[in-house]
């Protein structure tokens, strides 16, 4: 797909059963889409009576990088450098999504990790975005306090997530709640950072399922 940060690859579950179907955009952590638990999610959505859209806003060039940095304050560095071009690229194709009928004028957006970070990025005073959910990730380094509300958030997090500790989402509930936007937080009891992705556990079932449900109240509206 087209973007003003240029062509992103985006993958599509298929249309829900429903004539309009509100879309999803999903973004990654940093090691892309491989594991086979986004299938899952997508089902999981396109049950729901969403259309789910993996967008892989981190290029293979990208993901060799960030698994190649030597230490934590280079990837950080890197995040730093190419964030502007992800964020446009979210943008882009949220835009794109909205303008589709089978859509209804209708996006949300989930990101995991390092997607969290693009997404809360991308969506900060944006009416294209309908709803957001970030899963143990919330602004990037240095990025400023927003001034603008965000779309209705909900905060997924394990209470065990050593990389983005608990208090990291509590502390973004508070900032969300400043603004005047509705956001719930939802801890997942013994979840470590990347319990979303573990295929199977009782956990990252329920957290897709909340995911889901979430996005479909306040989409179709």
């Amino acid at each position: 797909m087209p973007t003003p940060a240029g062509r992103v690859l985006v993958e599509s579950f298929g249309n829900c059963a429903n004539a309009t179907c509100p879309a999803v955009v999903i973004l990654s952590g940093s090691k892309g889409f491989g594991a086979s638990v986004y299938d899952e999610i997508g089902q999981t959505f396109r049950t729901a009576g969403l259309n789910a859209y993996l967008v892989h806003v981190l290029s293979a060039a990208d993901l060799d990088a960030i698994a190649t940095a030597g230490n934590a304050r280079t990837r950080i560095a890197y995040y730093a450098q190419g964030l502007p071009g992800w964020t446009s690229a979210v943008q882009g194709v949220s835009a794109y999504l909205e303008s589709q009928p089978r859509h209804g004028g209708k996006v949300g957006v989930l990101g995991i990790s390092l997607g969290a970070q693009i997404a809360s990025a991308a969506s900060v005073g944006r009416s294209d975005i309908g709803a957001l959910v970030l899963v143990d990730g919330g602004f990037p380094n240095g990025y400023s306090k927003p001034i603008r509300p965000l779309p209705p958030l909900l905060l997924i997090w394990g209470s065990a997530d050593r990389t983005f500790p608990l208090s990291i989402g509590r502390e973004l509930q508070r900032t969300a709640q400043q603004l005047g936007g509705p956001v719930t937080l939802d801890a997942y009891e013994g979840g470590a950072h990347d319990f979303f992705l573990r295929s199977g556990t009782r956990n990252a079932g329920a957290a897709h399922q909340s995911a889901a449900d979430f996005l479909m109240s306040h989409l179709s509206r």
